[in-house]
């Protein structure tokens, strides 16, 4: 049981009330909150809720990224939500995580539920979801991989005299045409005149 939960029981049992000598001020707004039937939530359970908050914020986070990164978050929203499609958008996905996140905090925060199963449910429902949107979107993936390799990778395009420059070899006699050899400008010059 919580701490605060606690101290509100022990101080009802010793009789010491409201308004005691030995209660702080604020030991003594937080009995009477207590008072009025509202039950605390435990630590773990505040964690849990607080879990499912993050990773709601999380996936909303990414899927402002990926809407900003594609091209702009207002034309993607619309691309993605109004003209939606299972193997390119993340709508999906965003749509699980608001999911998990209603049914997690209606079941540990709100009816305080005490086992196990809807994190199960979530969980298969989530893992399911994208196991198979991953096996269609792998399939999609394979196609255009396929399509690519039966495609010439680069086109060739037209090509000028000035694109590539290569010096003209020389048969070094001396140590003046060495330097020439290694200062490419130097023999372009004495070659031209």
């Amino acid at each position: 049981m919580d701490s605060r939960c606690s101290s509100s029981a022990d101080s009802r049992l010793t009789g010491r009330g409201l308004g005691s000598i030995n209660t702080p001020p604020y030991a003594t707004r937080m009995e009477s909150y207590e008072f009025g039937q509202k039950k605390c939530i435990s630590d773990v359970r505040r964690t849990f809720c607080l879990f499912v908050t993050f990773d709601l914020l999380f996936i909303t986070l990414l899927w402002i990224i990926e809407l900003n990164v594609n091209g702009g978050i207002q034309q993607q929203l619309e691309k993605e939500v109004l003209e939606y499609d299972y193997r390119k958008s993340f709508f999906d996905i965003f749509v699980l995580a608001v999911f998990r996140f209603a049914f997690l905090i209606l079941a540990y925060a709100v009816c305080k539920l005490r086992h196990w199963w809807a994190i199960a449910i979530t969980t298969a429902v989530s893992c399911l979801f994208l196991i198979i949107k991953v096996i269609l979107s792998k399939k999609r993936y394979q196609s255009i991989v396929d399509a690519v390799e039966r495609a010439p990778l680069m086109h060739p395009g037209p090509l000028s005299d000035g694109q590539f420059y290569s010096p003209p070899e020389s048969v070094a006699d001396s140590d003046e045409e060495l330097d020439d050899k290694h200062d490419p400008e130097k023999g372009l010059i004495q070659q031209l005149t």
